[in-house]
C-alpha cells in the first residue's frame, strides 16, 4: 500500500483493496497452515514461517531507519512473542493436524471473549454487563456444540485434544494484547510486530528442538505444496495482509477494520469445504453460528469507560 498522508483520503480502490486483502488472505492462511503441516512438524513449520516474515521486516525496517527495540522493551517483545507466537500460533499449527481449518478458525472467533475477560480481569476497562454475559455463554456454548459427543446433529464432533489446544491459544492472545497495552513497546507499531515475529520465531524453534521435531527431520522430506503454502503463509499472510491492516488502521475506524474478525472464519469454512473436503454438518453451521453470533455481541457492545488508542500487535499479522 502507497503510504498516505493522514490528512488525504485514500482513493476508494485501495481501501477495497486492503479489507479484501485482510478478508481474503487472513481467511485463507487456515488452509495454507492444514497443507503444510500433513507431512512435516508444526512447530518447525511455524518457526521458519515466523523466522522468516519477521526476519524480512526487520532488515526492511532497519533498511528505512527505523531504531531497534530497547533493552526493556525487548523483554517485553519476548513476553509477548512467547504468548503469540508459542502458546498461540504453536497450538494452531500442532491442533490443525487434527481439527478442520475451518473450524479451528471458527473456534479462534472466541478471542474477543477473552479479550473481554482479560479487560475485565487486567485492564479493568470493561463490566461484566449482562450482554456481554450473554456473549461469552453463547460464544463458549458454540464451541460445546463442536465438542460434544452427546449431541446428535450430524457430523463427528471434533477432536477434544486438539479443541482444546485452540483454545488455550485463544486465550493466550487475548492475554497478550491485555498486556500489549501496559508492557513498554518500541514506539513503531510495524518496528514492534517484526521484533515480536522475529523473537517469536527463534523461541519456536527452541520449541519445537525440545519437543524432539528436529530428530529424524530432513528439510528434503517437506512436499511441494508444503513449501508452497509456508511461502504463502510467510509472504502473503504475514507480510502482505499486515501491512494491509496497519494501512488501514490509520485509515479507517477500528470498528470498520475488526470486522475482518466476523469474515475470516467465514472465508476459512468455505475454502476449508470447497480446496480440503471439509465436512460442513449442521453441527459445524450451528456451532459456528452460535460463536460469529458471540463475536458480534461482544464487539458491538459499548465500553464503559474511555477507549484506548489502538494497538497493533504481532498477532495481527495473521
Amino acid at each position: 500500500m502507497p503510504v498516505q498522508d493522514d490528512n488525504t483520503r485514500p482513493p476508494l480502490w485501495q481501501t477495497l483493496l486492503a479489507f479484501a486483502i485482510i478478508y481474503l488472505v487472513w481467511g485463507s492462511t487456515f488452509l495454507a497452515i492444514r497443507i503444510a503441516v500433513e507431512n512435516a512438524p508444526p512447530l518447525i513449520l511455524a518457526a521458519m514461517r515466523f523466522v522468516g516474515a519477521g526476519f524480512a521486516m526487520f532488515l526492511w525496517l532497519l533498511a528505512r531507519g527505523e531504531r531497534l527495540p530497547a533493552g526493556r522493551e525487548w523483554m517485553s517483545v519476548s513476553v509477548l512473542a512467547f504468548l503469540i507466537f508459542v502458546i498461540d500460533y504453536g497450538t494452531v499449527f500442532w491442533s490443525e493436524q487434527r481439527v478442520p481449518s475451518g473450524l479451528t478458525a471458527v473456534m479462534l472467533g472466541t478471542i474477543p471473549a477473552f479479550m473481554a475477560l482479560s479487560e475485565i480481569v487486567f485492564l479493568r476497562t470493561q463490566r461484566l454487563t449482562m450482554r456481554l454475559a450473554l456473549a461469552l455463554l453463547v460464544g463458549f456454548a458454540g464451541v460445546a456444540i463442536l465438542v460434544s459427543r452427546s449431541l446428535n446433529l450430524g457430523g463427528e464432533p471434533i477432536d477434544t485434544k486438539g479443541a482444546i489446544a485452540v483454545i488455550i491459544g485463544a486465550a493466550s492472545w487475548s492475554v497478550s494484547s491485555a498486556f500489549a497495552k501496559k508492557l513498554p513497546l518500541p514506539q513503531s507499531k510495524a518496528m514492534s510486530s517484526a521484533s515480536q515475529m522475529l523473537v517469536g520465531g527463534i523461541l519456536l524453534t527452541a520449541a519445537a528442538a525440545s519437543l524432539g521435531e528436529f530428530r529424524g527431520f530432513q528439510v528434503t522430506s517437506i512436499s511441494r505444496e508444503a513449501w508452497i503454502a509456508l511461502a504463502y503463509l510467510i509472504v502473503f499472510g504475514s507480510i502482505i495482509a499486515f501491512t494491509a491492516y496497519v494501512w488501514l488502521i490509520h485509515h479507517q475506524s477500528p470498528t470498520k477494520v475488526g470486522t475482518y474478525a466476523y469474515v475470516n472464519p467465514v472465508i476459512a469454512v468455505i475454502l476449508g469445504y470447497f480446496f480440503a473436503g471439509e465436512p460442513l454438518s449442521a453441527r459445524a453451521v450451528l456451532g459456528s453460528v452460535f460463536v460469529l453470533v458471540s463475536v458480534v455481541l461482544i464487539t458491538t457492545s459499548k465500553k464503559d469507560k474511555k477507549p484506548r488508542p489502538v494497538t497493533v500487535t504481532a498477532q495481527d499479522a495473521a
